[in-house]
């Protein structure tokens, strides 16, 4: 029987809208690691045994949820939902938005807060925020992060 300090890692990919699907594609092969890419329609993905099409039905959340009951301290999740990382970082998984920072105990709960301010004031028209364009330097940079994670979990096994 395996426990789950023994099971092999996996990485969840919140998939709406994530840049670096390929990148993970890339990184899950090398570490012949399983991977579910999670969204609420079909999408063109990577081919492969490893790579796992989750389609969710819609709704607030849904994929949010189906990564949040399985993500545990062996696993990555890819997602910029700040949320999302804030239900997987207590259960001990590693969390990586798609630009390669890192989502952790130590910044979690500061990067919720300023989020849901953040929020606020938009709906109070205080504040108008963009998202940054997407770089080749945080392309390179969530390689790294994605590597050297997936290179933690390994040495802790």
């Amino acid at each position: 029987m395996t426990t789950a300090a023994q099971a092999p890692s996996e990485i969840y990919v919140d998939a709406d809208a994530c840049p670096v699907k390929d990148e993970v594609a890339r990184v899950a092969t090398r570490h012949g690691l399983v991977t579910h890419f999670v969204a609420n329609a079909w999408m063109r993905l990577p081919e492969g045994d490893l790579f796992k099409r989750v389609v969710v039905p819609e709704g607030p959340d849904v994929a949010d949820d189906w990564i949040a009951e399985r993500a545990g301290a062996r696993d990555v999740v890819i997602t910029s939902d700040i949320p999302l990382a804030s239900r997987c970082v207590p259960k001990g998984a590693s969390v990586l938005n798609h630009n390669g920072k890192p989502f952790n105990a130590n910044n979690i709960g500061m990067t919720l807060a300023t989020r849901n301010l953040m929020a606020q004031l938009r709906e109070t028209g205080v504040a108008t925020t963009y998202n940054a364009s997407f770089t080749k330097q945080d392309r390179s940079r969530f390689l790294e992060a994605l590597e050297t994670a997936v290179q933690a979990i390994k040495r802790r096994a």
